[in-house]
């Protein structure tokens, strides 16, 4: 098994301290930054939007790993690169053209994620996995932090490893701590979101590390 990324949730942070707890992620080995963008439509919470982006790049050297859980994504694409986005994931199921956003995402000059509710099928995305970077697998509903991991979704992984070409990135979200990781990565997960898990741990170095290891 090849280095899995760690990306934590900023969506478990102190708002208040952001800088601080980007710094403490950071400090501690995390590879990317995990930023939930919600609209209030797509899913029941409303989040942060560019500026905030925009305000994270200034502070941290880890690569923006943005998740536009919003519908009409393709209307924010520029704005989001041009904060900062590194990578920039939008929802198979807020799109009617999953191509033409795609193809938008890479000529904006990053990476293009693509991410699947717990309802959407595996099968349903297969015919994409040659055009994007990474695929976020959702293990619970998306819109708030802290729930309980799902693993029927978490089911969805060998199929998608089984289709996906090498580099592809096979992300998981969703009630990650070292238990649920350890399942994600025997499945073929080589990326994990986790929020609750690293931010009130206690200990964030040794949550990032029981991730990874």
């Amino acid at each position: 098994m090849k280095n899995v990324i760690i990306s934590p949730s900023i969506l478990s942070a102190d708002f208040a301290n952001l800088e601080r707890d980007i710094k403490l992620v950071e400090n501690a080995g995390a590879d990317w930054l995990h930023i939930d963008v919600m609209d209030g439509h797509f899913v029941p919470n409303i989040t942060i939007g560019v500026p905030v982006v925009k305000s994270i790049k200034k502070v941290t050297n880890l690569p923006l790993d943005v998740h536009l859980m919003i519908e009409n994504p393709e209307k924010y694409i520029e704005a989001f690169a041009n904060a900062g986005a590194d990578i920039l994931t939008f929802h198979y199921e807020a799109v009617n053209n999953v191509e033409s956003i795609v193809k938008m995402i890479k000529s904006a000059g990053i990476k293009a994620g693509m991410s699947i509710k717990p309802k959407t099928p595996a099968k349903a995305i297969l015919q994409y996995l040659d055009i994007i970077d990474l695929l976020l697998v959702m293990t619970v509903e998306p819109g708030f932090g802290g729930q309980k991991f799902m693993d029927d979704c978490a089911q969805k992984i060998p199929l998608i490893k089984e289709n996906a070409p090498e580099n592809l990135i096979i992300q998981v979200d969703g009630g990650i701590n070292a238990e649920t990781a350890r399942i994600c990565t025997n499945y073929g997960a080589n990326s994990l979101v986790a929020g609750n898990y690293i931010y009130k741990s206690g200990d964030i170095s040794y949550a990032i590390s029981s991730l990874r290891n």
